[in-house]
């Protein structure tokens, strides 16, 4: 048997947020750019209500859709299953914010909150011209767009940290025996300074360890720590032109702004390849794409990277009666994994049998068994401290 990997250095290392296998991207940005419309597209039984006013949206809506895979349709090809089980990406689409947000503009608080739930955010802006769909500050313009939005949830993560910083103190002066440590000092002062010139926790630091640790003890419901991807909404000739006007304003705004994953795309683009296919007509959607000269919908990498970025992977069980991909946080051990199968699995872990799919494959004959992976030497035995890669079989 080859020698074991050394997964030692692929544990998860400290991370603002949550660390969990049932993580949500949230849908944010200003009233009509398109965030519904996203939804709807993206969800495999999505319906909010998209239209041409601001606040059309009030409560979140949540759907979710499946990661695409060809690993995992492979697997199901093989075995032909009856039942089959990808994984999935959850979304919440959450109503417009405006300019006051966090001072209770629109439906303001309210709506800052529901970010708070999610665990990764795509912000959704506009970069298109468009009598017909209205804009709330009645002209367009990204990078003020862009602004508005960070100035928002800065705003919102201030008066939290300073909210929580003042009960901690509160505690101490109540009780003497009570000290507050000199990294919370270190690490409040600071995100108190940052947000308060409208920089983001998770992108103007290079925090520590020690400190990421620390965040999470004392604020782990600031937005501005979470992942973020921009998702840039064009129009139908931008998307197929390849850029814009907006474009290139838009990455300088991002770069000076800590940097970030921005994805150009288009609805306009989206609802028609979508109508096209729901139409079952195959001349029209060939003669669409070929528009893009090989690119294709841009859909498929925007749910692949909403997942990436939450930190989420998944392993596979196959067998005759089913193939299903069981999503773990990155870095999870066997035990873990198993867990979330069972919770008994966890708790009366002994060892894991496994292969990786690429292993697989290279000596599988098309058998519905393990047979041809056992034979070569890849079938493995995995004890507790093991960390499941993304892929195993």
């Amino acid at each position: 048997m080859p020698p074991k990997k050394d997964t030692t250095d692929q544990a998860a290392a400290p991370r603002f947020g949550r660390v969990k296998n049932n993580l949500k991207m949230g849908i944010v940005g200003l009233p009509n750019v398109g965030k519904s419309s996203l939804f709807n597209l993206l969800g495999d039984s999505a319906d909010a209500q998209a239209e041409n006013y601001p606040f059309c949206t009030i409560d979140p809506n949540e759907t979710r859709c499946s990661v695409p895979d060809k690993r995992y349709k492979n697997l199901c090809d093989i075995w032909k299953p009856p039942s089959k089980y990808p994984a999935y990406l959850h979304l919440v689409d959450i109503a417009g914010l405006i300019k006051g947000a966090s001072e209770g503009a629109g439906l303001g608080n309210a709506f800052l909150s529901h970010i708070q739930a999610v665990d990764g955010v795509f912000h959704v802006v506009r970069a298109f011209d468009s009598k017909e769909v209205t804009h709330v500050e009645d002209t367009i313009d990204p990078e003020r767009d862009l602004d508005t939005i960070t100035s928002e949830l800065c705003k919102k993560d201030l008066a939290y940290v300073l909210s929580q910083r003042e009960a901690r103190e509160k505690d101490v002066k109540k009780n003497p025996t009570m000290k507050l440590p000199p990294m919370f000092f270190t690490v409040m002062d600071r995100c108190q300074e940052m947000l308060e010139n409208n920089k983001p926790l998770a992108k103007g630091y290079d925090w520590l360890p020690l400190e990421v640790e620390k965040i999470n003890e004392l604020i782990p419901g600031c937005i501005t720590l979470k992942p973020m991807v921009y998702l840039i909404n064009c129009s139908k000739k931008s998307f197929v032109m390849g850029g814009n006007k907006y474009l290139a304003k838009i990455k300088a705004w991002i770069d000076n702004h800590g940097g970030g994953l921005a994805i150009p795309f288009s609805i306009e683009f989206e609802e028609e390849l979508k109508a096209l296919r729901k139409a079952g007509d195959v001349d029209g959607e060939k003669a669409l794409l070929d528009t893009l000269n090989g690119r294709g919908s841009i859909l498929p990498r925007i749910v692949k990277c909403g997942y990436k970025q939450l930190r989420l992977m998944y392993y596979f069980t196959a067998g005759e009666k089913e193939v299903r991909c069981w999503t773990v946080a990155c870095g999870a051990t066997a035990p873990q994994a198993a867990g979330v199968i069972h919770t008994d699995f966890e708790a009366g872990f002994i060892k894991l049998e496994c292969c990786s799919y690429d292993d697989f494959i290279a000596v599988n004959k098309g058998e519905k068994s393990m047979a041809s992976v056992k034979a070569a030497g890849k079938y493995r035995q995995e004890g507790r401290t093991y960390i499941v890669q993304d892929g195993d079989i």
